[in-house]
């Protein structure tokens, strides 16, 4: 995600996928990585007005578990029968579908899983005021082979659009790492990705998150997700894996229960309709930015997001990858002094900078990161991060990045981005 990966603390996106954008400044306080965050997530909402602004590691699988900020647990009930979450028929002339209750989305869950054990089920259903909460069920699950929480939430994606295509695009390994990933089309012509991660991307506890995001031509979008343990943090490990197959997950998110329930959500009439559109792949960006490394870099990898304000590259001078991620953003005037404080320098044709470096905020093992943020008089911004790893998530694999803040500096400072 392009202008949410690069230089802040995380402000917002906790959905699971968690930033690579961090404080700036040489001599910021406590509390600039916030407004440097606050002013990247507005370069996003002005290429995306409606979307909340989101910290990712990947640009990826939008997945909301249950404890993300669309899901509001208001607890189940002991009515566990299993029903069609669709509910009664609507009457004649009706123009919305039969409230969906927390109890059926629940049942219905239970009901969708194999035989097994149930337990601490929580959920919500359609609140017709709240067209932004999203309606979902968790259960424990044990089918003989220990505990294992199981989720699933639902909501509305424009057919097409930006929210849709992220949410079945596998995750970049350099912000999320994974096991397997694998994206499928069904015979209805919905998309299912399914990938089996981890809950802890750094792996310091070995919880198992395996999960499958499907989104169906109408816009209909179900996450479904799994752990080896009986919650998805803080819970001892249970078994060796979750205990749905992948063709279980892709099953369970694909079950035509769920389409009845993102139907029953009203659209809310504050949201503007996504146009579909076309991807970019970050070619020009990534080009540029190649252009302007240093000699005696190689590119071993690269990625980028589809709204072309971010893209990375992995470079390696012969002593060990360093990852370098970069935003590009128009019109970031209104929040500069929020974003260049004490200890920002001012050049003659008033462009702002500002230097810094710092620990990596994912936790990789003695991973640093050098930054240089850069502000022309007519809002144009480039910020550019280096890092001494491959990837935040991975151990240091060098003492400091491939590139000094010097050469940080000159590239985004040079006049080719205005390209």
């Amino acid at each position: 995600m392009p202008s949410d990966r690069q230089n802040t603390e995380r402000p917002d996106f906790e959905r699971r996928l968690s930033g690579a954008l961090h404080e700036t400044g040489a001599a910021f306080d406590a509390d600039r990585s916030a407004l440097v965050a606050a002013g990247t997530a507005r370069g996003r909402r002005l290429r995306r007005g409606r979307r909340a602004a989101v910290l990712g590691s990947v640009a990826g699988v939008a997945l909301v578990g249950v404890g993300g900020a669309l899901v509001v647990a208001d607890g189940g009930s002991s009515d566990r029968s299993p029903a069609s979450v669709t509910g009664t028929p609507t009457p004649s002339g009706a123009s919305s579908p039969a409230p969906v209750t927390a109890d059926r989305m629940i049942s219905t869950l239970e009901a969708l899983l194999p035989a097994g054990r149930f337990s601490k089920a929580e959920g919500r259903g359609v609140d017709r005021n709240e067209p932004l909460v999203a309606p979902y069920a968790q259960v424990v699950y044990d089918d003989g082979h220990g505990a294992a929480a199981v989720s699933v939430t639902m909501n509305r994606v424009a057919p097409g659009g930006y929210d849709a295509r992220q949410a079945v695009r596998c995750p970049d390994k350099v912000y999320t790492p994974y096991d397997s990933c694998v994206t499928s089309r069904l015979p209805d012509s919905s998309v299912v990705t399914v990938v089996k991660g981890y809950e802890y991307p750094d792996r310091r506890v070995d919880t198992k998150l395996w999960t499958a995001s499907l989104v169906t031509p109408d816009g209909h979008h179900v996450s479904v997700s799994e752990w080896n343990a009986a919650a998805e943090k803080d819970a001892p490990v249970s078994r060796d894996r979750p205990p749905l197959s992948a063709g279980q997950l892709r099953t369970l998110a694909a079950a035509r229960e769920w389409r009845g329930v993102v139907d029953a959500i009203p659209k809310d009439p504050r949201q503007t309709q996504e146009p579909p559109i076309a991807q970019d792949d970050g070619t020009a960006l990534r080009h540029t930015l190649t252009s302007l490394l240093p000699a005696g870099l190689k590119v071993v990898a690269h990625g980028a997001d589809d709204d072309s304000q971010f893209t990375y590259l992995v470079v390696d001078d012969g002593r060990g990858r360093s990852l370098v991620q970069i935003n590009v953003q128009p019109d970031m005037s209104d929040v500069a002094g929020q974003l260049f404080g004490a200890g920002s320098e001012t050049l003659p044709d008033g462009t702002l900078v500002a230097a810094r470096k710092a620990p990596g905020e994912k936790g990789g093992d003695g991973v640093v990161m050098w930054t240089v943020d850069t502000l022309r008089t007519d809002g144009f911004r480039v910020v550019i991060s280096a890092f001494n790893s491959g990837s935040q998530e991975t151990a240091a694999t060098r003492t400091a990045p491939a590139l000094t803040l010097k050469q940080l500096r000159g590239i985004a400072l040079s006049p080719q981005w205005r390209r």
